[in-house]
């Protein structure tokens, strides 16, 4: 058989596949199919088995399955059952990217897609992060799919620790944008580790400059008021428990433990006599101050 003959062949082969593969997403569509029918009816499953059958076509069907994932995912979501929806959105999308490594947009996106909660999806971050730490794997340069893993963590399951030490590990990765280093220390102290958050900061203000060694001063100087107004908001509770009322100013808890008054920007802090709260100044330049989820 002559190379060209043999070409020929293997040509048609993949084609005939490709006509193959969207014959079945076809059909899945197909008004009247019961569920048993389609299911039995079935895409290939095997990333590997796949990528034989397309020969060196990967590219176009890992294109086939990802707009197959993206009409599943539609579908679905205008669907009235209550169980079972969402269910072929994972294998697709981890289909597409087996047979296209380099398949970005359906790391990214299709991470998304399957971390979405329900009923917009079918809230699996699980395996969201699995197929982005498929994706790292296979692109290790890849800051964007860390940063992903890290927002995962973040959004969805309030790991805050996992979510800096991925922004960490972002951050120290070729290409990675700047604010990605801060941005781990500010997880840290959402969390409550203001400490961790703290020796992040303190090595990232000696250890760098302009833009990140300023972004580090100031977030040291927010922990510092954080701390603070911690220690004055204590001192509220405590004068009330005991005379039985909020003070009617921060100077009347006292000078001799009293924290200082302005933050480290130079604002004065600001008291609520009706409720008895401290809290920045809106017009401060450390705000807003993080969000702190005391996880201590």
């Amino acid at each position: 058989m002559t190379e060209r003959a043999s070409a020929l062949i293997a040509a048609l082969v993949a084609v005939t596949a490709l006509l193959f593969a969207a014959a079945v997403l076809h059909a899945r569509d197909t008004p009247g199919n019961t569920r048993e029918e389609t299911d039995r009816v079935l895409y290939v499953r095997s990333g590997t088995l796949a990528s034989r059958l397309y020969l060196s076509f990967d590219a176009v069907a890992a294109d086939l399955y990802w707009i197959r994932a993206i009409q599943h995912d539609g579908h679905e979501r205008r669907s009235s059952r209550t169980v079972g929806r969402f269910g072929l959105l994972e294998p697709l999308v981890d289909l597409a990217v087996t047979l296209d490594p380099k398949f970005n947009i359906a790391y990214r996106f299709g991470a998304i897609l399957i971390a979405l909660e329900p009923p917009n999806g079918p809230g699996r971050v699980d395996q969201a992060i699995a197929l982005l730490e498929k994706g790292l794997e296979a692109n290790p340069d890849r800051w964007q799919y860390a940063h992903d893993i890290g927002f995962l963590h973040y959004w969805y399951t309030g790991r805050f620790d996992e979510a800096a030490g991925w922004f960490t590990r972002a951050a120290a990765m070729p290409g990675a944008p700047r604010w990605l280093g801060p941005l781990a220390a500010v997880t840290l102290a959402q969390g409550g580790d203001r400490q961790g958050a703290r020796r992040l900061l303190v090595e990232l203000a000696a250890t760098s400059d302009g833009y990140i060694r300023r972004s580090a001063e100031r977030g040291l100087a927010q922990l510092q008021a954080l701390d603070e107004l911690d220690r004055l908001q204590t001192l509220v509770h405590d004068h009330v428990a005991r005379t039985g009322e909020y003070p009617a100013a921060l100077t009347d808890l006292g000078t001799m433990t009293l924290p200082a008054l302005l933050d480290p920007a130079g604002r004065p802090y600001t008291y609520v006599a009706a409720g008895g709260t401290v809290s920045l100044a809106a017009d401060s330049p450390l705000s807003p101050l993080p969000r702190t989820f005391d996880r201590r």
